[in-house]
């Protein structure tokens, strides 16, 4: 019988985190079955644990219930804890549930390793102040960001995810209309992606050096990538690396193996394209 393991979220449907852990268990030869799980937006600590009381091996938490997931496990990574959020969860032998973050390694192996940028001296926008953003914000800094500016309309928020992470580097936050003049890099780590509500930032943040990275993906490219273009950026990038990057780290930890992302990346994009526009259409 299959090691069980799944992603909890709401919404759910759309993610690609079952094939893209299929393809992984092909690639190592792990025997493993990974599903969707829906949680109602009140009862995520209760799906969580029928799951598991039911013989489930480990979960992917994704929106909205990163941060209230690190709340739910018996231990905490050193990252995980640093974040202040959970992107993984592991069975232990002991049966208690240990929560790890994944997304800032996955975020610094998609832009370092996957698209060339170099992080080591860029002053940064980290647009959002959630899970996702409590994710990276950690790992940008230790990659060696000069400045990390955090904005968010919320901005109190924002000002928690800095005192959070102050004393590893030099960190700010701000309210969206007061992010920074032509900004080394801008990361959208809100979900807006995900209904196509648009991002009200200020124009100036881009300049023609500027990277705009976008945690979330799509078909085509995202409404704040569309943006980003639009203002003249250098380069834009949607999620779908980091997603299939954290994904591996979550893996490994699960299986102890690590599997070949640049394969998987390529096989999603196609398949991503294939969706949206199928032969004879």
């Amino acid at each position: 019988m299959p090691d069980r393991y799944v992603v909890v979220g709401n919404p759910i449907a759309h993610s690609k985190s079952p094939r893209i852990h299929h393809l992984f268990a092909l690639q190592t030869g792990q025997d493993i079955q990974y599903d969707l799980l829906l949680a109602p937006l009140d009862g995520f600590r209760e799906t969580l644990a029928q799951f598991f009381s039911h013989g489930g091996c480990g979960a992917n938490v994704t929106v909205p219930f990163k941060q209230e997931a690190s709340n739910v496990v018996h231990t905490l990574s050193a990252r995980a804890c640093a974040a202040g959020a959970v992107n993984t969860i592991v069975r232990l032998p002991s049966g208690l549930l240990e929560g790890d973050n994944t997304d800032g390694i996955g975020l610094l192996r998609d832009l370092q390793s996957n698209h060339g940028v170099v992080l080591k001296g860029a002053v940064v926008a980290l647009i959002g102040a959630g899970g996702a953003a409590r994710g990276v914000a950690g790992s940008l800094l230790d990659a060696g960001a000069a400045h990390v500016v955090v904005a968010n309309r919320n901005l109190a928020r924002a000002r928690d995810l800095v005192d959070a992470f102050a004393g590893i580097g030099s960190i700010r936050a701000c309210a969206l209309n007061d992010l920074p003049v032509a900004v080394d890099i801008v990361i959208n780590a809100t979900s807006s992606s995900l209904t196509g509500a648009p991002l009200r930032l200020p124009s100036h943040c881009v300049g023609s050096h500027t990277i705009c990275y976008d945690m979330m993906y799509a078909s085509e490219p995202t409404a704040f990538m569309e943006w980003a273009r639009q203002l003249g950026a250098a380069r834009q990038f949607d999620g779908l690396g980091m997603l299939v990057e954290q994904a591996a780290e979550a893996f490994r930890i699960w299986r102890n193996k690590t599997p070949e992302t640049v394969p998987v990346i390529a096989k999603l994009r196609e398949e991503l394209v294939f969706r949206s526009n199928p032969p004879g259409t």
